[in-house]
C-alpha cells in the first residue's frame, strides 16, 4: 500500500497542536513570550485513537505498529520554503510538546449491518479483534498511562480536575489566555484552605471522642493530643502542595494548639469538679458536726484535727490522678483552717502555748500545700512543653518529607522533560536536521539553567518555611514560660 494513502489524521487536526502556544501561557509574566518548551514539562501522553480503521498499517509494504506508523507520520519534510514549514511546524509541535506518543487503531466493533444498532447489541455481538484493541487500551489507559499532573510534578485528582476545568473555563469565558502557573496557585489555595479544614476535623473529632472520659490525667490528654495531631498534620501534607509560606500549615497548628488549650482547660474543670464532689461526700460528717457544735468543747481541736486527717488521706487515695487534686485540697485546708483556728481558740483544754504551738504547725501545713500547688503547676507545664516539642519534632519531619517528596516530584518532571527534548535532539540529527538540532542545543541549555534555578528557588523556599516553623516554636515554648510565671506571681502575691 502506498504510504501517502495512509494518512488517517486530517491536517487541519494536525494544525490544532501549534495553536496552543497561543492558548495557554505557563508563567504569569506580563511579557509576550513564548514558553512552549516548558510544555513538556506536564503534558500528557499523546494518544491518537483511531476509531472504525479497515487498512492495513504497512508502510512501503512491511508490516508496522501503530505507534511506529504514527512516528512515521511526524517525520519533518526537508527543506526551508513555506510549505515544508507549514508542514512540520504541527509535527515538531507534537514532537516538542509531548513527552511520549501512542497510537491505538480501533477495528469496526461489529458487521457493517450491525453499526446502526450499536447501543442494543450485547458484548457477545461485538467482533473479538475489537474486544482485544480495546482491552488492551484500557489497560494502557488505568494502569500503564501516567497519572495527569500539573506544573511542578503535582498529581491531578478529580476533584482538583474538576476546579481547574472551571478555572480555565473562567478565564476563557473572560477573554483571557489560560495561565497555568496562576490556575496552580489557585487549585494550591482551594486545596490548602480544604486540607487545613480536613486536618482539623480529624484532630477535633478524636478530641471529642476523648472528651468524654474526663477528667483524665493531663499525661493522657497530651498523648492523643500528640497522636491525633501527628495524624491532622498527615491529612493536612496529603492533600496539601505549594503551601509556599507555609501559611495554611501555620493556621492549622495554630488552631490545634488553640484547641488542645480548651481541651486541657475542660479536663481540669472536670477533674476540678469531681474533686470537690468527692471532698463534699468525704467532709459532709464534718460539716454536720460543726453545724450542731461537736467540736466545741475540751479536746475538741483533737478531735477536729483527726476527722481532717482522715479526709485528706481518703481524698488522696481517691484523686490521687486527678489534675486539680493538689489545687482542690490546697483551697479546701485553706477554707477548714478558718474553722480550725476558732476551734483552737476556743479549746480550753489546751494552754496557751500549746495553742501558738498549734497554730504554727497548721500555718507551716498550709504553706507546704502551697508548695506542692506550685511544683505541680510547673510539672504540668513542663509535661506540656515535652508535648509541645514532640509534636513540633514529629510535624518538622513530615514537613522535610512532604518537601523532598516536592522537590523529587519537581526533578523528576524536568527529567522527564530533558530526556524527552534529547531524543527529540538525536532523531533530528539522525534525519539530517543539522540546524534545528543546533537551535535545540541552546532551547536544552537554557531549559537546564531554568530548571537549576528552580530548584535552587524551591529549597530556599523550603528552608524558610522550615525556620518559620522552628521560630514560632520557640515564641509558643517562651510564651509558654512566661504566662506560667505571670500565674506564679500572682500566687505568691495573693
Amino acid at each position: 500500500m502506498s504510504c501517502y494513502r495512509f494518512v488517517f489524521m486530517p491536517e487541519q487536526t494536525f494544525r490544532y497542536v501549534t495553536e496552543l502556544t497561543e492558548c495557554i501561557k505557563v508563567k504569569s509574566s506580563d511579557e509576550d513570550t513564548n514558553d512552549s518548551s516548558e510544555f513538556v514539562k506536564f503534558f500528557p501522553s499523546f494518544i491518537w485513537a483511531v476509531r472504525d480503521f479497515t487498512l492495513k498499517l504497512k508502510i512501503d509494504g512491511k508490516d508496522v505498529t501503530g505507534n511506529e506508523y504514527l512516528e512515521f507520520a511526524l517525520k519533518l519534510k526537508t527543506g526551508t520554503g513555506r510549505k515544508e514549514n507549514d508542514y512540520n511546524l504541527p509535527r515538531e509541535c507534537i514532537k516538542k510538546f509531548f513527552p511520549s506518543r501512542m497510537c491505538i487503531t480501533f477495528p469496526l466493533p461489529t458487521t457493517t449491518e450491525d453499526l446502526s444498532c450499536l447501543d442494543s447489541l450485547k458484548p457477545a455481538d461485538l467482533s473479538n479483534e475489537f474486544l482485544k484493541v480495546t482491552d488492551n487500551f484500557c489497560k494502557f489507559v488505568f494502569q500503564d498511562s501516567n497519572v495527569k499532573k500539573l506544573k511542578d510534578g503535582i498529581p491531578v485528582t478529580g476533584r482538583v480536575l474538576g476546579n481547574l476545568a472551571k478555572t480555565y473555563v473562567d478565564t476563557i469565558s473572560s477573554g483571557a489566555v489560560p495561565c497555568l502557573e496562576n490556575a496552580v496557585i489557585a487549585m494550591a489555595m482551594i486545596e490548602n484552605e480544604a486540607a487545613e479544614k480536613e486536618g482539623l476535623e480529624v484532630y477535633q473529632s478524636g478530641m471529642e471522642k476523648l472528651k468524654d472520659s474526663f477528667p483524665l490525667e493531663q499525661k493522657d490528654v497530651s498523648s492523643e493530643h500528640q497522636r491525633l495531631s501527628c495524624m491532622a498534620t498527615q491529612t493536612f501534607m496529603k492533600r496539601s502542595f505549594k503551601d509556599t509560606d507555609g501559611k495554611n500549615l501555620k493556621s492549622l497548628e495554630e488552631n490545634i494548639n488553640e484547641l488542645f488549650d480548651e481541651y486541657l482547660c475542660q479536663n481540669k474543670q472536670a477533674s476540678k469538679r469531681r474533686c470537690e464532689d468527692v471532698l463534699s461526700s468525704l467532709s459532709a460528717p464534718m460539716v454536720k458536726n460543726l453545724k450542731q457544735g461537736y467540736y466545741a468543747k475540751p479536746g475538741g481541736y483533737g478531735l477536729f484535727s483527726k476527722d481532717l486527717v482522715d479526709i485528706v488521706k481518703k481524698y488522696n487515695s481517691q484523686t490521687n490522678k486527678e489534675v486539680k487534686a493538689v489545687e482542690v485540697r490546697e483551697e479546701f485546708l485553706k477554707q477548714k483552717s478558718v474553722d480550725s483556728k476558732a476551734i483552737l481558740q476556743a479549746d480550753e483544754k489546751l494552754t496557751e502555748k500549746d495553742k501558738k504551738i498549734m497554730q504554727q504547725k497548721e500555718e507551716k501545713a498550709l504553706l507546704k500545700q502551697e508548695v506542692k500547688a506550685k511544683d505541680k503547676k510547673q510539672q504540668q507545664l513542663e509535661e506540656k512543653m515535652e508535648t509541645e516539642r514532640q509534636t513540633n519534632e514529629e510535624r518538622m519531619r513530615q514537613m522535610k518529607e512532604k518537601m523532598k517528596e516536592e522537590m523529587k516530584l519537581q526533578r523528576e518532571e524536568a527529567d522527564r522533560a530533558m530526556d524527552s527534548k534529547l531524543r527529540e535532539q538525536a532523531d533530528l540529527l539522525e534525519k539530517g536536521f543539522k540546524e534545528k538540532a543546533d537551535r535545540m542545543s541552546q532551547e536544552i541549555e537554557e531549559f537546564k539553567r531554568r530548571n537549576d534555578e528552580a530548584q535552587i528557588i524551591k529549597a530556599k523556599e523550603f528552608a524558610a518555611i522550615l525556620d518559620n516553623s522552628n521560630r514560632r516554636h520557640e515564641e509558643t515554648m517562651a510564651m509558654m514560660m512566661r504566662h506560667h510565671e505571670e500565674r506564679m506571681e500572682a500566687i505568691l502575691q495573693s
